[in-house]
């Protein structure tokens, strides 16, 4: 019994029709009746009933039918398995996440994935939390390294935890440190002028957000800038920024101040969406994150 056979037999129980049949599998009608009449010749029985041009299936024909699609739909998922596995030589990952991920967890976990699977084009967009939610809802991206909560507005993303982050208060080395010195409350942000991150960072609405939480609008120097040009802007005294701690850390021209009291913080997760599994390379970049 030959895979070949199976597939032909499926096609004119399907159809009812052998030359139907011949079109679907792409085979002249004369070669689909000859190996349809050699699985019989094998089998010892006529899987069809060809009466007055009608064609059925005989009782040993329908007891195949569910047999032979069983082995037809196993067989393509080998072929699956095997393309995907195939897929870790080749291939790209699209991977957004925000830039304090790009600049501190990401260096590393995508070296290890590039040493793994070289031949895999890893393709990284940097932006802010809301947008990269936008963009996996598009299909723009497998995965993205998003901060938790999802918007009310967010699609069904499925997400896992990586890790929980404080924020700091970066001011310039240069000026004296915010609050006297020591730590700060949010409260004490009323006082501080501030450089604030565009619209679509998860870092502008955190921080917007506490500081209405203690009463009061933050005021902003300058709005509207990246990271690097949010730090720029600090670094050159224009006011202080909420951060990362990972990213506050050890840049030159830049002093970090923890955040006091209710210490504001926030949390990373690996997402994709829910309705489309991720290709097999960016389920492998997947387990690399998480585990």
């Amino acid at each position: 019994m030959q895979f070949q056979q199976l597939l032909y037999f499926v096609a004119v129980a399907e159809t009812r029709h052998f030359t139907r049949a011949a079109e679907r599998v792409h085979v002249a009608q004369p070669s689909l009746s000859q190996q349809i009449k050699a699985l019989e010749r094998e089998l010892g029985a006529e899987l069809f009933s060809r009466a007055r041009g009608n064609i059925a299936l005989t009782d040993a024909g329908e007891a195949l039918l569910p047999l032979a699609r069983r082995i037809l739909a196993d067989a393509d998922t080998a072929r699956q398995e095997v393309q995907e596995l195939a897929q870790l030589r080749r291939g790209r990952v699209r991977l957004g996440a925000t830039p304090s991920m790009c600049t501190g967890l990401l260096p590393d976990v995508l070296r290890a994935f590039h040493a793994a699977h070289p031949g895999i084009e890893l393709l990284i967009e940097e932006s802010g939390s809301l947008d990269l939610v936008r963009e996996l809802a598009r299909g723009a991206l497998d995965l993205a390294l998003i901060v938790l909560p999802l918007p009310p507005s967010a699609p069904a993303l499925t997400t896992v935890e990586l890790l929980t982050e404080d924020l700091v208060v970066v001011s310039s080395a240069e000026l004296p440190a915010p609050g006297g010195g020591g730590e700060l409350t949010v409260s004490a942000l009323r006082d501080e002028p501030m450089v604030m991150f565009r619209h679509g960072y998860d870092l502008r609405e955190l921080t917007v957000a506490a500081c209405r939480a203690e009463g009061f609008e933050p005021a902003f120097t300058v709005e509207g800038g990246e990271m690097d040009a949010v730090l720029g802007f600090v670094r050159a005294g224009l006011g202080v920024a909420v951060v990362p701690a990972m990213v506050g850390h050890g840049r030159p021209g830049l002093r970090t101040t923890p955040l006091a009291g209710s210490p504001l913080r926030r949390t990373i997760a690996l997402a994709h969406r829910t309705d489309v599994a991720p290709p097999r390379a960016a389920r492998e970049l997947k387990r690399i994150l998480v585990g």
